[in-house]
């Protein structure tokens, strides 16, 4: 294997799917085969490996891979030597980021952290969880969970269990009531600080960074365009809100200009109404692949 080419791990598993995707829409076609952790990809200097999120940190910095993306929450559960290279906001099913909770049944006594003491508590997180009731003076006896957390404390199995979750709906689902939030946790791109000093490595290091955040602000913006008569123009603009300020040119009809912004995707259906309210015309929306 070439020195310089740069040995990238995708997470395997639920951020599996999320990561390909934005890959994608970055520019890199990356494609899993079946019994297979090596996936193709369409870059000559890049070696793709699956690797499970839990796990990452700890090859990244051992040097087995040289760029990685894993949570947050991973990286301080294994307490990994590793380089964060940037903050990636996504997840399996949104653009936002999880949180690791501390769950009971809607009928416990337990109210706080201070409650736990001497409760047995189930988690995947198991070193951050100890390590955070210890910071708090809290002494309770924390179990490994291989999964279907949520359904040991609803068996009585044990009193509270530290999950994660996006939006609390599964949680809620199974009877459960959230206590505290221990952890926010998000996606981040980091590195093995050997491969970061090699220039070729860093640099291809930084492109992954520049472009997979280029996408990921992307999918939070869209782009409009619109006409609107000349003597008109200052009250739209002033509706705009806008990167810097909106791109505006004249029509053939010089008594018509074109105005072209970028804007919050969640603030449009509020601003179209207004912009057509003020005189637009022919107004247009359509989605942005990349903003840099």
């Amino acid at each position: 294997m070439s020195p310089s080419l740069l040995k990238l791990g995708i997470p395997k598993g639920s951020l599996e799917e999320a990561t390909l995707a934005l890959f994608a829409q970055a520019g890199w076609r990356i494609i899993t085969h079946s019994r297979n952790y090596y996936p193709s990809i369409n870059d000559p200097n890049i070696r793709c490996s699956l690797v499970r999120a839990q796990e990452m940190a700890r090859y990244v910095a051992h040097g087995i891979l040289d760029v990685g993306l894993t949570g947050l929450d991973w990286i301080l559960e294994t307490e990994a030597e590793i380089e964060t290279v940037c903050s990636l906001t996504y997840s399996k099913s949104s653009n936002q980021p999880s949180r690791w909770v501390l769950a009971v049944p809607e009928d416990s006594s337990i109210r706080s952290i201070a409650d736990l003491a001497g409760k047995k508590i189930a988690t995947e997180l198991v070193g951050f969880t100890r390590r955070y009731l210890a910071m708090h003076g809290i002494d309770a006896q924390i179990e490994f969970s291989w999964g279907a957390t949520e359904a040991k404390v609803v068996e009585g199995l044990v009193d509270a269990i530290v999950e994660i979750t996006e939006t609390g709906s599964t949680i809620r689902a199974h009877g459960l009531r959230i206590v505290e939030e221990l952890l926010v946790t998000e996606t981040r791109l980091i590195a093995n600080k050997t491969a970061l000093n090699d220039p070729t490595r860093r640099a291809k290091i930084d492109q992954i960074a520049l472009m997979l955040q280029a996408a990921l602000t992307a999918r939070r913006k869209v782009a409009l365009k619109c006409n609107i008569a000349a003597d008109r123009l200052d009250d739209l603009v002033a509706l705009l809100p806008s990167l810097h300020a909106p791109t505006v040119s004249h029509l053939y009809d010089r008594r018509w200009m074109a105005v072209e912004t970028v804007v919050d995707a969640a603030e449009v259906r509020d601003l179209i109404p207004r912009l057509r309210a003020a005189g637009a015309k022919g107004i247009l929306e359509y989605e942005l692949r990349k903003i840099v």
